[in-house]
């Protein structure tokens, strides 16, 4: 196991993380009689569905290849936010002379601690997903490829499972874009990353999607000289432009360098070592050397050598082919998270899978139509999102009307420091129904969850403006919408009937 690259250095830290995810004396048990449920992929979607049908009484067999806790705890969530936070506080020291806080000039950072700090507190976290804590769960854990004979059993290290229900949560791994001269070199995905021991001089991260953006104001706040590349398209596409545009001045601050052109962008080895990073175009022409190359952009289906055509399981180049039940072609096979899902969030795999206990052993009707999914991308500031853009509902002939709040009219977010923001809500037209909302702060992955409670249970902006949040806060924004929405209520003949009211009473 130590050859993974994701383990290394192979430390104390590491070796720990090693005993819990896959342990190299781990002995597979012995399969008996037939299992309720047979979850392949011990990531997020397989670890909720193994556990919460074993305790809801269910004989369940776990199969993982690699390692437990799939990428969240290994390679993506887990690590990513631990290197955001040291990034975070090294901005802070940096910027404590604009309230009045005098630091010692030269802040520098020490990248080994910071990367041990990291390696440390997964270790920390990981026996919750480790093999020992699902075995004491009555789980079978078994460590190895599992594979598909047929419809009803599943081979793993030289055992058979026979299973009356499967589901696949496989996830999806890194995968390179197709750029010119990049098969010849050495670059960094998300699996290679978080094994860094030295802090690269210079950095390039090709892809401004959410994990482009946040490694790249990272490792820019730590003193890597960052080259941000994007395709055209600016950074964080899907998002509102505007909401966009808040987190690229903030990148910019940070010493990013955006550059365009990675569409005919070209990579070669450099004769002092490094990497070249070349565009020659009608549009743009630059040429640039780094020490390493980020890919931040690109996922695929973990598919391959599962066997899948054995039991009739559809899939493609996109992922294994479920409806809306989460059931695959073969009806009593089952997928959960990354491996079929467009929302590849921990979160949203984790309520996938409850909605694959639910349908597979106690004949639930469960929709993963039915769930409503935030996300947030967790650069400085935070963008958080949930339901409809402004495009989508229109796309979908859906009439809105949006209240935004500015930042810098929230009393809390102005004594902080953080204006740069907004709180944005899309209602239908003429009512106070939620369909989407958008939250530009340092805390937005919190704050959207209050319209994603409001989305999921019906509650609209009258409730939230009828809501007592405490001052300050820079919640109160999103009171403040629905304070907004109130005051279109007031029209002018409800005004003119409440003039004569109060004339009369005086």
């Amino acid at each position: 196991m130590s050859e993974i690259k994701s383990l290394q250095p192979h430390d104390e830290f590491n070796r720990a993380l090693e005993s819990h995810v896959h342990p190299p004396d781990w002995v597979n048990p012995k399969p008996s009689g037939p299992y309720n449920l047979v979850v392949i992929g011990g990531g997020t979607a397989g670890l909720v569905a193994a556990a919460g049908a074993a305790g809801l009484g269910a004989k369940v067999a776990l199969i993982e290849r690699e390692l437990l806790g799939g990428d969240c705890l290994n390679v993506g969530c887990v690590p990513s936010k631990a290197l955001l936070s040291a990034a975070k506080y090294a901005a802070a020291v940096r910027g404590a002379g604009e309230f009045g806080v005098r630091v010692p000039e030269g802040v520098t950072v020490d990248f080994p601690a910071v990367m041990e700090r990291m390696r440390k507190l997964r270790a920390g976290i990981s026996p919750h997903d480790s093999a020992e804590r699902f075995r004491k769960l009555g789980i079978d854990v078994f460590l190895g490829q599992g594979v598909f004979k047929d419809a009803h059993h599943v081979e793993v290290a030289g055992h058979t499972l026979e299973f009356r229900k499967a589901v696949i949560a496989t996830g999806a791994r890194a995968a390179a874009p197709p750029i010119r001269g990049l098969d010849d070199l050495d670059y960094l995905t998300n699996e290679t990353l978080f094994s860094l021991t030295e802090l690269p001089r210079r950095l390039a991260v090709i892809g401004t999607g959410p994990i482009g953006c946040e490694m790249a104001q990272a490792f820019a706040r730590f003193g890597s000289e960052v080259l941000l590349i994007e395709a055209g398209n600016g950074i964080l596409p899907k998002e509102e432009p505007d909401a966009a545009r808040i987190v690229l001045k903030s990148l910019q601050q940070d010493g990013v360098r955006l550059l365009g052109g990675g569409k005919d962008l070209e990579l070669a080895k450099s004769a002092s070592g490094g990497i070249c990073l070349r565009v020659q175009s009608p549009q743009l022409n630059y040429e640039e050397t780094v020490d390493q190359v980020l890919i931040g952009v690109g996922r695929a289906p973990n598919v391959d050598g599962l066997g899948l055509e054995n039991a009739g399981v559809e899939f493609s180049k996109k992922g294994v082919v479920v409806n809306d039940h989460l059931q695959t072609t073969c009806p009593h096979i089952y997928a959960a998270g990354d491996i079929c899902s467009p929302f590849q969030f921990t979160h949203a795999a984790d309520f996938m899978a409850r909605i694959v206990i639910q349908n597979a052993l106690f004949m639930g009707r469960s929709r993963v139509s039915a769930l409503v999914i935030p996300w947030c991308t967790y650069t400085e500031p935070e963008i958080a999102h949930v339901g409809l853009y402004e495009n989508e509902a229109a796309d979908q002939g859906i009439a809105i009307e949006t209240y935004t709040q500015p930042l810098d009219g929230v009393d809390r977010a102005i004594l902080e420091g953080e204006t740069e923001g907004f709180v944005r809500v899309h209602v239908k037209k003429g009512t106070d129904e939620i369909v989407g909302a958008t939250i530009v702060a340092g805390h937005a992955g919190d704050l959207i969850s209050q319209y994603t409670l409001a989305m999921t249970h019906g509650l609209g902006l009258k409730k939230i403006a009828g809501t007592i949040y405490p001052y300050p806060t820079q919640a109160e924004a999103i009171r403040k919408t629905g304070d907004a929405y109130n005051r279109t209520r007031l029209t002018p003949f409800v005004k003119k009937l409440f003039n004569w009211w109060l004339a009369r009473s005086r």
